[in-house]
């Protein structure tokens, strides 16, 4: 029974620390108010999902709003990440996560990640994550306290933009959205194994716009509430050496751009 209790604990903290990196700056008031609270409730809102509730969702594109105006990735890109003079390769996954990706893909083709810090890596008490992707800070002038917060803000609309949640679990044909859900009853296409790369959001789980981060380890108990997008093929050992307050040298895509669909293009 201690094992369990302090695998759990130790699970509210992890979860915490990574739910703490609000999308909005409107939102950090109530993300930040209770850590354990929020984490107890991403746990608790992922175990009241069944495998039914996620199999017979019938959603399609049309069923969600806004989806159809953001960016989408139609099949794999690669894009590398400097840090420190040191590349990062990552296998970007369109096929699975098509509007998950294809956000990510068109932040980097707009410049968005070059010199942004990573805000949070978290290696204690055990290997958890690196987490950047903040717009904010790539001003130096940013308080460190307000790294986490910060959204895509698109100059065109003068709006932040926001992503929903996307999934996809095993044997489906497309993507659940929306919906945080119990992955250990239904496993996901794209899990939390060493090296994936997924988005960081805050409680609301349509609320994730720019952050992202690795997965320093396997991290099985984030399926299900968070979308990973991506996988780190070549580079771990720099993301394995990336102290917080390291900054995004460049980020640049190699291969199938020409995969990235930008609405109304």
């Amino acid at each position: 029974m201690r094992l369990k209790i302090s695998q759990f604990l130790l699970s509210l903290a992890l979860i915490s620390a990574l739910m703490l990196g609000g999308c909005s700056t409107q939102q950090v008031a109530s993300n930040t108010s209770s850590p354990i609270s929020t984490a107890t409730s991403t746990i608790n809102e992922a175990s009241s999902k069944t495998t039914t509730e996620a199999t017979s969702s019938s959603q399609t594109n049309s069923d969600i709003p806004g989806l159809a105006d953001l960016p989408r990735l139609d099949g794999k890109a690669t894009v590398v990440l400097t840090v420190k003079g040191s590349p990062i390769t990552i296998e970007v996954d369109g096929t699975d996560a098509p509007i998950t990706a294809g956000n990510f893909v068109d932040l980097v083709q707009k410049g968005v990640y070059d010199g942004l810090v990573f805000h949070r890596v978290v290696r204690e008490p055990q290997p958890f994550v690196v987490q950047g992707g903040d717009p904010q800070s790539k001003d130096p002038k940013v308080s460190a306290d307000r790294l986490g917060t910060g959204s895509y803000i698109d100059p065109k609309t003068g709006n932040a933009r926001y992503i929903p949640l996307e999934i996809k679990v095993k044997g489906s044909d497309t993507p659940i959205y929306n919906k945080p859900f119990d992955a250990t009853a239904q496993p996901v296409v794209l899990p939390h194994k060493q090296g994936a790369v997924a988005m960081a959001r805050s409680q609301a789980p349509d609320s994730a716009s720019a952050q992202f981060y690795f997965a320093l380890a396997d991290l099985a108990f984030l399926d299900g509430n968070y979308a990973v997008f991506g996988n780190v093929t070549q580079g771990f050992d720099v993301v394995n050496k990336i102290q917080q307050g390291d900054r995004i040298d460049s980020a640049k895509v190699t291969q199938g751009a020409e995969n990235l669909k930008i609405p109304g293009k």
